[in-house]
């Protein structure tokens, strides 16, 4: 551990992704995608509870007080939170047994943003779809790895990447249906660089901050793209950060041991695991999404 980074959850995922925080009840979830896994806690210092799923899930999102929607292999579910009971809501490439859910986030507004891949990372299988009220939208493809998927504070900037691709891009937004009103422009060239852009988040002030996978580091690029500075996790593909605590100004980021070589995970034995960073951030809490 470095004096910025401790570890939250020792529970270490094969693919832990998709951290997200819910303010009403104080309980920090995420997924261990390949294990079939949703980990629940109660933050920053309960017992970390792990649920069994059917399939592969990837992000968690609170409809209401007793609802949470799952994005899933398949499409959205409607978790009912106290039961843990699972209801398809929307199928999404339900009749492709090749591809899943991966990085997805809900905008200011309400609607969701969903990625998917392929299960073998085969480039060009996947899409992001928006969802709002019902509806559901293909917004682009194809797409082999889509992450970094998170809006500006007020909604007016969406943030996304292809992994493979190594570019980081942004395009305007209406505030109020979270769609995109543009084309979308680079915001960081990542290519040929060390790792790989992951899954992000944008605190209060418009920073994105971004886990950087094979690149062991959290990364906090400014609203006009300048890196402002970089922290090492003890896990060389970190995964996606999350805002968490009464006040979100604590940052968890998620990991994984995927592809990893027996040795290399004696060497690296934190890898899977879920880190706190202990330096303050000006987070915010993520919305709830609409379903109707």
């Amino acid at each position: 551990m470095t004096d910025e980074v401790s570890i939250l959850c020792d529970i270490a995922c094969e693919l832990g992704e998709g951290p997200s925080y819910d303010p009403q009840t104080n309980r920090l979830f995420w997924f261990d995608i390949t294990g079939k896994r949703l980990l629940e806690r109660s933050f920053p210092d309960g017992d970390t509870v792990v649920h069994a799923l059917p399939f592969m899930a990837s992000a968690i999102a609170v409809i209401d007080a007793g609802r949470q929607l799952v994005a899933a292999e398949n499409g959205l579910h409607v978790r009912d939170a106290a039961t843990g009971a699972l209801t398809l809501l929307q199928p999404i490439e339900a009749d492709n047994p090749l591809t899943r859910a991966n990085d997805s986030r809900v905008h200011p507004c309400g609607a969701f943003w969903i990625g998917t891949m392929a299960k073998d990372e085969s480039r060009d299988r996947g899409a992001i779809y928006w969802f709002f009220r019902g509806e559901l939208r293909p917004l682009y493809r194809p797409l082999s790895i889509p992450n970094s998927i998170c809006f500006s504070p007020d909604g007016r900037i969406a943030y996304f990447t292809d992994t493979p691709r190594g570019l980081l891009y942004r395009v305007d937004c209406d505030p109020q249906t979270g769609l995109p009103v543009g084309e979308p422009a680079v915001f960081v060239d990542w290519r040929g660089r060390d790792g790989f852009i992951d899954g992000s988040v944008v605190d209060a002030d418009g920073v994105l901050w971004n886990a950087r996978w094979a690149g062991g580091a959290v990364d906090a690029w400014s609203p006009d793209g300048r890196r402002l500075r970089t922290i090492a996790v003890p896990a060389v593909q970190a995964t996606c950060p999350a805002f968490a605590g009464p006040d979100a100004s604590r940052l968890v980021v998620t990991s994984a041991w995927k592809g990893r070589s027996e040795r290399q995970r004696k060497a690296e034995p934190d890898a899977g695991k879920t880190f706190l960073l202990d330096r303050p951030v000006r987070g915010r809490f993520e919305p709830r999404v609409k379903i109707a």
